[in-house]
Order: C-alpha cells, then sequence, then structure tokens
C-alpha cells in the first residue's frame, strides 16, 4: 500500500533568530507552569470545585502534545523554518538532508552538489557518525555542514525525560565532532515529534532547533516526480527544504528517491536563481571546534 502524504506549505514565516547557551521558556511552557502553580492554589485555597481545575489542566496538556506533534510550531521554543529575509533577498535557500551518514548514498548526494557548486545542511545520526567517520570528514572538507539529527534517532524520543535527552543529545555532539573536527550548530529531532523538555536541553548544549518549510517525503515515496513537486510547488526563496541521505529503516532493494530527485532539484534552483547556503552562512554562526 502506497504512503498517503500531502504537500506542505504555510503562510509567510519570519526567520527565527539562533540563540545560544540561555534559556527562555517559550510561551506555552510560562502557560503550563502558571496554570499548575494557580490549579494547586485554587485548590487549596478556595475551594474551587477540582474538576474545573483538572478540565483546565487537561486541555492544557492537549496543547501541549498538540505542539509536539507539529514540527514547524514555536509553541515549545524557537524553531528555524526560513532564513532571514537579507538570504531571501539573495534568493538563497537551504538544502539539508537527515539520516546519514550513508556510505553508499552520501558521497553520491555530494557529488550532485559539487556539480552545481551548492551546499547542504548534513542532519547527522550520532550512531552513523561514528561508524563511518570518513563520510563525515568528506562532508565538511567538501565545503558542507554537519549538523545533529541525534544519536540514536530513537522513535520514542519526544517521550523521553530530559536526562534521556540530554545523554543523547551530548552523546551526538561528540560523535559528530570526533567524526567531522567540527561540533553541530544545529538541531532537528527525528521523526519530527518535538519534545516540551528539549529545548532547555539544546539551549545548554549550543544547539539551535530546524524544522523545514518544504518536506518532499522522499524517504516513503519512490515518485521522484511527487516528490519534486512537493518541494517545488510554490517554492520561494529563503525556504528550507528538507530530503534524507539516509534511512531509519533497513536498506531497500531500490535505489533512493534522492538520487532521482536531487538533480532536477538542482537544476530548478539554477534555472529559477536560487543558491544553496548553509544555516551557518545564514544566520552568521561561527562554527565551533
Amino acid at each position: 500500500m502506497r504512503a498517503q502524504v500531502k504537500s506542505e506549505s504555510s503562510p509567510e514565516t519570519p526567520a527565527e533568530t539562533p540563540r545560544v547557551g540561555r534559556w527562555y521558556p517559550a510561551p506555552l511552557i510560562q502557560a503550563t507552569a502558571a496554570l499548575h502553580v494557580g490549579g494547586a492554589v485554587a485548590l487549596a485555597f478556595s475551594g474551587t470545585d477540582w474538576r474545573w481545575v483538572a478540565g483546565a489542566l487537561v486541555a492544557n496538556h492537549g496543547a501541549i502534545l498538540a505542539a509536539t506533534l507539529a514540527p514547524r510550531s514555536r509553541l515549545l521554543g524557537p524553531n528555524v523554518v526560513r532564513l532571514p529575509e537579507a538570504c531571501a533577498a539573495r534568493r538563497e535557500v537551504a538544502l539539508t538532508f537527515d539520516d546519514g551518514p550513508d556510505p553508499e548514498v552520501t558521497p553520491r548526494v555530494l557529488d550532485m552538489l559539487d556539480r552545481h557548486g551548492a551546499v547542504g545542511n548534513f542532519f547527522c545520526i550520532g550512531e552513523r557518525a561514528a561508524a563511518h567517520p570518513g563520510v563525515l570528514r568528506e562532508i565538511v572538507t567538501r565545503g558542507h555542514a554537519a549538523e545533529s539529527h541525534s544519536f540514536r534517532h530513537a522513535i520514542g524520543f519526544a517521550a523521553w525525560g530530559p536526562g534521556g535527552l540530554r545523554r543523547d543529545v551530548e552523546a551526538a555532539q561528540r560523535a559528530i565532532a570526533d567524526a567531522s573536527g567540527v561540533a553541530p550548530r544545529f538541531f532537528r529531532a527525528p521523526y519530527g515529534p518535538r519534545s516540551p523538555m528539549l529545548d532547555l536541553v539544546l539551549a545548554r548544549a549550543g544547539l539551535t532547533y530546524v524544522s523545514w518549510r518544504r518536506r518532499g517525503y522522499d524517504g516513503v515515496d519512490r515518485d521522484p516526480e511527487r516528490v519534486l513537486r512537493r518541494l517545488t510547488g510554490s517554492l520561494e526563496a529563503g525556504d528550507v527544504l528538507l530530503l534524507h541521505d539516509g534511512t531509519s529503516a533497513p536498506r531497500r532493494r531500490f535505489e533512493p528517491t534522492v538520487l532521482r530527485v536531487l538533480p532536477r532539484l538542482l537544476r530548478h534552483f539554477d534555472e529559477h536563481g536560487l543558491r544553496p547556503v548553509t544555516l551557518r552562512a545564514a544566520f552568521g554562526v561561527a562554527s565551533a571546534a
């Protein structure tokens, strides 16, 4: 049965400004804390019917769950979905690749990018970076960026507590920095869902959260025509695009869709005067050794 996916688009979204080290609770997190404290005070001192408090808490937790399942939401913290307006004015876009490095696919992706003078942002899984350090070094040596996509790419990542999130994020930082010589500065959560507790962990690790504005679904759709339409339909300068140079599932027998889509996508960029850039260059973020 063929996976059913839909094209993504969104209204114009201003670019997020990366922040490092300092953590400021997102409005939804602040509201949650206030609601819990207010509910406890109301039950203890004002004789409020507990059902009203319980109903408010259930509604609040429902809002948190909805934000967790919305990868491009900013309700749980900063989230890069577009490049700064100065980049859009220069006709720049960010091309990102998840789930690598793959010793067979990633080098072919790098060759395709080189042929067009394009650069990419590779959101790497820490375990795979440790297993294929030569591919990570090749990514950086060729002028691309190696960023973090967690250490294990666990399906339950968004449900972990702060300790589990911190250990995984820090392990990914070490693995990718050891393999490439450069520590990641941007992070994308595995599978999309985002834990309400992740923002504090990322701030302390010096990482900025990134999602996307255009997703091709190349990991589940073998039809390059559909994948290309999702990426280029209403494509605008400043957009962040998502593809995959690896897979979280066992290797399939067919050629990865990205290898059939990427050459055509890069030609589309050339024909429309769009230039891929790294997120580090777009936001003026210096590399950390």
